[in-house]
Parts: structure tokens; C-alpha cells; sequence
């Protein structure tokens, strides 16, 4: 193996296999030298801690992208367990302004689940409008849907946590950011952040542009994406910067400020401890989420082909269904990926909870391939374990 991707780290007893499986995929991969981060807990132990690529140990932060949007609605699943917030209320009944072409009508569940059609605006966002979660809201809810809002759903890849931050920030009087940062990143001591704090910069290793082979590049090149299609509007592509969804969390402003659809810092260490502190408590704390509140947060709603991606159910509230992608999950696994090839999630069923983290985009983009290896190893040692 390359020397660059030697793996670092320790896996409890057991857990061999997972440790084989990451080091097979990073030689398979050694063209890219990815960097990537592996951390798993079974019933809040850690059990899987490890890391490979030059410059990239366990305690460094990189941009997560949509694994974000799983910090954010954590919060938003636990303000609706505190009773702040009623899923059953229509969105305009915390947020007065969102009305026209339909949204009066659609309900918190509907926006949690990509129904609400505002997958972007009549043009292309900037970056300091993705960066700022308040204003992006302002934007989006003057805004026309791009289909009958609660009529289907689209993943709003860059936008869904200005809508439902919003829908927070009215009804518990303060931002996702800042409950992420009272009620779970600080408490369970978590390097995940919606928001870095300056004087953690130094630990932060920006995020790098796919390495493909000449086979990969020519697959690229031949399936261009209509940037005037849902899904060239909601991944934001007709920007006149190329490199716009690689920027985003190399921004410092973006960084700095947390936005919760894409702008979250972290580790595998870091994601994989917020599903381990919701599902089954972490450090001795408690689990954060109730039984009934994961299923209720992980089950199907809006049902069909995904508008945007063409995923069939591949959403609950606010979380994807991992069990969709991963069959030796559980139904009621919850969770998300982020579009350079991370993912975090938790899994009733086997008690897990999973991080895996890259520093370079996997191909061909979304969900890196390598997590169904990853997440089946897991599976099959908790099992063993068991």
C-alpha cells in the first residue's frame, strides 16, 4: 500500500474485519489518495477509531457538507420530543410570512421531508447567501416552488436548513446553530461544529477536488447535468464558478458562520459520536432521542421518486433512510451522507453509530462507495459481538 495511506488507529476486539475492509478500499483507491476517517460506536462504546492520507489524523476537521443537515435536524427532532414544536402545524403557523402558490397549506412535516419545492431561487445563489441560514429564508420564502408544495418531494440539497432553521428560530427563539452548540455538540464534547470557532482553523484541512481516472473522467463528461433541471437548480450548478459546491466549506465565511444545510466542520470521530449521543447516549450522558421519536423522525412520509435525484423513499423528517441504500441496516436506521462522500448514521436495530469522513470528493459524487463495504463490516462484527 501506498505509504500515504497507511492506517492509523485501533478497532476493539472483534472489529478486525472493519479495520481490513477500510484498508482494502483506500489501496483499491490509492490513485485518489483520498484521506479519509472511520469511528464507530456499538451501545456508546467506541469501537472502530481510524484514519489514513498524509496530513489527515483523526483529529483533523473537514467540511461534511449534508452530513450537516443530520446536526440540524437532530435539533429539530428534539425540539418536537420537548413539545416546542408540533409536526402536525402547518409551517405558516410559525412562520406567518410563508404563504403564496401553496405553502400557506404545507405542513412542518412536509417541509422536513422536501416537500415545500423551494429547491432554489430564479438564479443562482451566491455564497454568502448559502452561507447565511436567515437571509437564504428571507430569499426563499418570497420565492415561487418549483413544484405544488406537499405534492411530491425534491432534495433541497443547499436550502432545507434555512427552511427549517427558520421554522426553529421562530418557534424556540433561537437558531439550529445555537442549540446544536447548547444542547449537543458541547455537552457530549463532539467535533462536530455548525459554526468553527476561529481558533480552531488550524485544525481544519479543506476539502479537494475529485482525482478521476481517465475511464471515471470520460463517465463524467458523457452525462452533463441541464443545469436549468431540478437538479441543476437545487445543486446550485449554473453558478459562474465551476468550483462552487467545492468552495463551500473551504470559505472561511461559510466555515464561520454554520450554515445548516451544508456548512458543518468535522470528524468521523465527531459524526459518528452525534448519532452514538442520539441514539444510545454517549460519556455516560443519556441518549438524546426517545425510542418514538426515531421512528417517527425515520419513517417514509412523502413517498415516491425524489423530484431532484430520482432516489426512490429515500427520506424520513429531515434524515435519509440509510436501510434504502444499506440492506443490513435496520428500518428505522436514520441518518445522512454529504455529497464529497461522507455519511453519519445510527442504527437501532444493531445499536450503531457510524462516521466515515473524506477529504476528496469520491466518484462519482454523493454517498462515497466504499460505506456499503464499510457499513456491512460493521454489521456483520456488532452481530458477532452480539
Amino acid at each position: 500500500m501506498d505509504e500515504k495511506l497507511e492506517v492509523r488507529g485501533a478497532v476493539a476486539p472483534g472489529f478486525e474485519g472493519v479495520r481490513e475492509e477500510f484498508a482494502a478500499t483506500l489501496a483499491e483507491e490509492a490513485h485518489n489518495k483520498p484521506g479519509s476517517q472511520l469511528a464507530a460506536y456499538l451501545d456508546s462504546r467506541l469501537v472502530v477509531d481510524l484514519a489514513a492520507g498524509d496530513g489527515f489524523p483523526a483529529e483533523k476537521l473537514t467540511g461534511l457538507y449534508s452530513v450537516t443537515k443530520g446536526a440540524a435536524h437532530l435539533v429539530f427532532a428534539l425540539l418536537v420530543q420537548d413539545g416546542v414544536i408540533d409536526l402536525d402545524r402547518r409551517v405558516a403557523d410559525y412562520w406567518p410570512e410563508f404563504t403564496g402558490d401553496g405553502k400557506e397549506d404545507l405542513g412542518v412535516r412536509g417541509l422536513l421531508a422536501h416537500g415545500a419545492g423551494l429547491i432554489g431561487l430564479d438564479r443562482p445563489l451566491t455564497m454568502p447567501e448559502i452561507a447565511d441560514d436567515q437571509a437564504l429564508a428571507g430569499l426563499l420564502v418570497r420565492s415561487k416552488p418549483f413544484w405544488e408544495p406537499g405534492k411530491g418531494y425534491g432534495y433541497h440539497a443547499f436550502v432545507i436548513g434555512a427552511l427549517t432553521g427558520e421554522v426553529v428560530r421562530r418557534a424556540a427563539g433561537a437558531s439550529i446553530q445555537a442549540l446544536h452548540e447548547e444542547r449537543v455538540r458541547a455537552p457530549y464534547g463532539l467535533d462536530l461544529y455548525l459554526g468553527l470557532p476561529e481558533e480552531l482553523e488550524s485544525r481544519y484541512e479543506p476539502v479537494r477536488a475529485m482525482n478521476p481516472t481517465r475511464a471515471q473522467a470520460e463517465v463524467l463528461a458523457a452525462d452533463p447535468v441541464d443545469l436549468a433541471s431540478l437538479l441543476g437548480i437545487a445543486f446550485n450548478l449554473g453558478s459562474e464558478n465551476g468550483d462552487f459546491t467545492l468552495d463551500i466549506p473551504n470559505a472561511r465565511e461559510v466555515r464561520a458562520k454554520g450554515p445548516a444545510s451544508v456548512g458543518g466542520v468535522g470528524s468521523a470521530r465527531g459524526v459518528a459520536g452525534l448519532y452514538a449521543a442520539a441514539l444510545t447516549g454517549l460519556g455516560g450522558k443519556p441518549p438524546l432521542l426517545r425510542a418514538e421519536t426515531i421512528t417517527e423522525f425515520s419513517a417514509p412520509h412523502l413517498t415516491g421518486s425524489d423530484l431532484v435525484t430520482g432516489a426512490w423513499d429515500a427520506f424520513g423528517l429531515g434524515f435519509e433512510r440509510p436501510a434504502t441504500e444499506f440492506p443490513g441496516l435496520g428500518p428505522d436506521a436514520f441518518g445522512h451522507c454529504g455529497v464529497a462522500g461522507s455519511l453519519g448514521l445510527a442504527d437501532p436495530r444493531s445499536g450503531l453509530a457510524y462516521g466515515y469522513v473524506r477529504r476528496r470528493f469520491a466518484f462519482p459524487g454523493g454517498t462515497a462507495p466504499e460505506n456499503a463495504r464499510l457499513i456491512q463490516a460493521l454489521v456483520d462484527a456488532a452481530a458477532e459481538a452480539a
